[in-house]
């Protein structure tokens, strides 16, 4: 009888092992990808940690299982995380939301600023509102042309007393959001104030939009440019930074 069996290499086999091997950390980062919106870029230049925040900043109260959310417990863990790891060389986080928890976000926006880690962002599609802050809590902030952001006073939802008290409140909520911005970028309190209180541009709301084009020109945002341009600027930043750590 025939032994139609194939020889194959011994090295062969072992390949087909690691891979089997490789599938169940293949699986954990697509599942990482899902839930946290996370990932690392392995094989390049650089090892760089990809954050995405996403849809609705979610702050101490869910939202509906059907809307897009980043989850503000899930993202400060993280960045802690990648501030300790040594082997994580920046972090690129993209933004595409449409704003949400006013002190979640500024919470992540200040751990955000405070990271030794090199830092560069990027605005697609839209960073609205508290996503504001998030944008350019990065060391070097960058927006897509398409993009736009919306600048609007805070707002409350549910019970609000009509007290002298809840009027301070907002005024010192607001103060903590213009301070961060001011400080984090070139524009100047005056113009960020002027942005927020227009009532010419939205319908039955104060604020203004701005694309990505003005962003820049009124120095909210660093630099007009995309994906390529923000991981060159990461790239620079980390060949141009001492260790965070060093021994």
């Amino acid at each position: 009888m025939e032994n139609n069996e194939i020889i194959r290499d011994p090295a062969e086999r072992d390949n087909d092992n690691n891979d089997e091997d490789n599938a169940p950390d293949m699986n954990d980062k697509a599942e990482l990808i899902e839930k946290t919106g996370e990932t690392e870029s392995v094989n390049a230049k650089h090892l760089i940690h990809c954050l995405t925040i996403i849809g609705q900043i979610e702050g101490h109260y869910a939202s509906p299982p059907t809307s897009k959310t980043t989850k503000y417990e899930h993202i400060m863990p993280a960045l802690v995380a990648i501030e300790q790891d040594r082997s994580i060389e920046g972090l690129l986080i993209i933004l595409n939301t449409v704003g949400g928890d006013v002190e979640a976000g500024l919470a992540i926006a200040e751990l955000i600023s405070g990271m030794k880690t090199p830092t560069v962002s990027v605005v697609l599609g839209g960073g609205h509102s508290i996503g504001v802050p998030l944008a350019v809590s990065a060391k070097i902030s960058y927006i897509v042309p398409s993009a736009t952001m919306t600048i609007h006073p805070v707002r409350m939802n549910g019970l609000v007393l009509g007290v002298p008290q809840m009027l301070n409140y907002f005024e010192a909520m607001q103060k903590r959001i213009t301070d961060f911005v001011c400080r984090q970028s070139r524009i100047s309190p005056e113009k960020f104030s002027q942005l927020m209180m227009n009532t010419g541009e939205l319908v039955l709301d104060m604020g203004t939009v701005i694309d990505g084009e003005t962003a820049v020109k009124e120095g909210l945002i660093d630099r007009l440019g995309g994906l390529s341009d923000a991981i060159d600027a990461l790239y620079t930043l980390i060949e141009t930074t001492e260790p965070r750590y060093p021994d």
